[in-house]
């Protein structure tokens, strides 16, 4: 009775620690007494996204997208991570990790650090580590990163593809970065600039703050479409600047 007593209090920690609910803590502190088969501990498959929901980031982000921008693909990342037991770290401190000792670049340690999240069941697809919800969309576009950073800063420019919307500018880092209110909040967006060679970038939308799935899924497919318009200005001569 006593050993079981203390196994549920280091359920309870554990999910204070990560938000994960009783279930998904109490399996992992499982897998971690069992004996294990092979040096690190076996993945955990996310759930299978039901109809209208996000897609895992493994699914998303291709193996040899993942591959060719960070030197590895999914497997050997969470390989690594399992061996830095990474399920016990904040999804900051993961991402931080992946930066200093691994030299990975910002937003693709972030993009690693949620498809681990998701794969070892830490977090839903669409899920924040928290527990609140976001959604997220990218588009490679043949132009300078300059270019796809006014698109979103300058505001006649951002009307050209993104009308009827009022933001409110947090902060902005040329070429890189742009950070905004949407519609006067709650939510808000984050967008990041890489270039890709010398006359395309690719451009990332991160929507933060979301009520739940449903409208994670519909700001997923709102900003694909907006992203294709935005694309479709800048590559044509409809792009006056």
């Amino acid at each position: 009775m006593t050993n079981q007593r203390s196994f549920k209090a280091r359920v309870r920690t554990r999910m204070a620690k990560t938000g994960e609910s009783y279930t998904t803590a109490r399996r992992h502190l499982l897998n971690r007494v069992a004996p294990p088969a092979s040096t690190a501990p076996p993945p955990v498959p996310a759930p299978a996204p039901s109809p209208g929901s996000a897609a895992a980031q493994t699914e998303r982000i291709a193996e040899d997208l993942i591959h060719a921008r960070t030197g590895r693909g999914w497997a050997d990342w969470f390989a690594l991570l399992d061996a830095a037991s990474a399920t016990e770290r904040t999804h900051t401190e993961i991402a931080r990790h992946l930066v200093t000792e691994h030299e990975v670049p910002g937003w693709w340690a972030q993009t690693i650090t949620v498809g681990y999240e998701q794969a070892r069941g830490l977090r839903a697809p669409g899920q924040r580590r928290g527990g609140g919800f976001s959604a997220s969309a990218s588009r490679t576009v043949a132009v300078p990163a300059l270019r796809l950073y006014e698109a979103f800063a300058d505001e006649t420019a951002r009307a050209r593809w993104l009308p009827d919307v009022d933001v409110r500018v947090r902060t902005t880092t040329a070429p890189r970065s742009f950070r905004a209110d949407w519609s006067g909040g709650p939510t808000r967006i984050v967008v990041g600039f890489d270039a890709v060679g010398e006359s395309k970038a690719r451009v990332n939308v991160l929507h933060e703050k979301l009520t739940g799935a449903e409208q994670a899924a519909e700001l997923k497919a709102y900003w694909r479409e907006r992203l294709a318009a935005l694309k479709t200005l800048l590559e044509s001569n409809g792009d006056h600047r």
